[in-house]
């Protein structure tokens, strides 16, 4: 992984259980797998443990690693470094998704209920005008606040669960789009399964949190924002092309949509572009993710993972080459 990364994906306490858990070959990280220091760690490892900024793990690299049983990623996708022999040798796979999911959902909440409020736009006037809020204010869109409303959760992923249990403590509906779902599972989590067109036209709120894959870019397009109706809000913690930029800001100039966007299609936008000054989108700079404090979650996962390998048991968090054209 990045050298740079290393102090804050293991902090102290992680590092010694990492310690305690397995013989480290080498004392810093590997960035590139060709070095001679690196082709005698490779013909002794039984384990990689990977981070962000790992290089490629191809075919050449695993002929160097004879002994390799497991690559464990401490952090989200494996698709940017990791070639699909790993899979086809039996190496077993696992990521820290899972720990990137939960400031993912906590942002995606707090957007939710603070786009319901009306927050940002409010908070845009307020700051102008230097005066309290008036009845004409509170009058901008249809309604405002998240009591009785409909929240439309596209994607059952690691964040996409985690935000559906969080949502449980609001008075409100939530419903789920997922092809991946199965009836069954729905009904024994108490989730309300729906097409992706019922979602758009009878939600209030609609977060995003599927994979960008094929299938699903600008999965909100132009006909699918048009089917929401009037104060709907849009939030995006996934990926930007996942909704159809030119068509989401045609709605948000027209007034018809508010939308909360950590990503956007471009990253950064053009700094000409309306989005960043249009009263009822706000952008915030691809930071739900995991940051500061939260990255060692990832390393507390990953040396839990590995812990799980020592001990002869499966991984809890296992990427399996089957699921990679639907994850992210």
């Amino acid at each position: 992984m990045d050298p740079s990364n290393v102090e804050s994906v293991f902090p102290p306490d992680v590092h010694a259980r990492l310690l305690s858990t397995a013989d480290l070959l080498h004392p810093g990280p590997v960035t590139d797998f060709a070095s001679t220091t690196a082709r005698s760690v490779l013909a002794e490892a039984e384990v990689l443990l990977t981070g962000w900024g790992c290089p490629p793990i191809d075919t050449e690299v695993l002929e160097a690693a004879p002994r390799l049983r497991a690559v464990i990623h401490a952090a989200g996708t494996v698709k940017t470094f990791l070639s699909p022999e790993v899979h086809a040798r039996g190496i077993a796979v696992s990521s820290a998704a899972a720990a990137n999911a939960v400031p993912v959902a906590e942002f995606a909440f707090a957007a939710i209920v603070f786009g319901a409020k009306r927050a940002f736009p409010l908070a845009g006037s307020f700051r102008t005008r230097r005066t309290h809020r008036t009845p004409a204010d509170l009058s901008i869109r249809p309604w405002l606040g998240s009591h009785g409303l409909t929240i439309g959760i596209i994607g059952a992923s690691y964040t996409g669960r985690r935000l559906l249990g969080m949502l449980r403590m609001l008075d409100a509906t939530v419903l789920l789009h997922d092809p991946y779902v199965s009836r069954a599972e729905a009904e024994r989590e108490g989730w309300t399964l729906v097409d992706l067109d019922t979602l758009a036209a009878t939600s209030d709120v609609v977060s995003i949190h599927a994979p960008h894959t094929p299938d699903t870019h600008h999965l909100l397009d132009r006909r699918l924002l048009g089917l929401m109706r009037p104060g709907t809000v849009v939030v995006n913690t996934a990926r930007g092309a996942l909704v159809d930029t030119d068509a989401l800001t045609e709605q948000l100039i027209a007034g018809r949509l508010d939308a909360v966007l950590d990503v956007t299609s471009p990253e950064p936008l053009p700094p000409d572009h309306p989005l960043w000054s249009l009263p009822n989108a706000f952008l915030t700079p691809h930071l739900a993710g995991a940051l500061g404090n939260e990255i060692g979650r990832l390393g507390a996962l990953a040396v839990d993972e590995l812990a799980r390998h020592a001990r002869g048991e499966p991984f809890l968090h296992p990427v399996r080459h089957e699921d990679l054209a639907r994850r992210a």
